[in-house]
């Protein structure tokens, strides 16, 4: 926690698109954030919202390091926001962190993907509920 800082978000605000430059993460201490994947020819699709306690943003731990989804507030918002770089730097320096650090966030990127796949089946699948005539 050394190396957080608080943020406060108001109202709706875009925070990363898909495929901008990962370079920090957040803990959510209050409000929602929606995480949306974009649909060529249909706009955003929202794939999972993230709420209090929540990690917010993973694809800075892994190369090429830029965003796999896209995140916007869905009211206020207040985090808790690190820099990636001296996160990195700290799991370096202090291995028995970093494997802590790396399983959290490996159990996010799995709970992640499988919201997202649920989603598109939802909307996309033989039975879609979100189908377009």
């Amino acid at each position: 926690m050394a190396l957080a800082h608080e943020v406060e978000y108001s109202g709706t605000t875009r925070l990363f698109e898909e495929g901008g430059t990962a370079d920090r993460f957040w803990i959510i201490r209050s409000g929602d954030v929606a995480l949306d994947v974009q649909i060529p020819g249909r706009g955003r699709a929202v794939v999972e919202t993230i709420g209090v306690g929540g990690l917010l943003g993973w694809s800075w731990l892994c190369p090429p390091r830029q965003w796999h989804l896209g995140a916007e507030t869905r009211n206020p918002v207040s985090a808790w926001e690190f820099d990636a770089a001296e996160v990195r730097e700290l799991c370096v320096t202090n291995p028995a962190f970093g494997l802590v650090l790396v399983t959290l966030v490996a159990e996010t990127i799995g709970d992640r993907l499988r919201a997202t796949r649920t989603r598109l089946l939802d909307l996309y699948g033989p039975q879609a509920s979100g189908a377009r005539p």
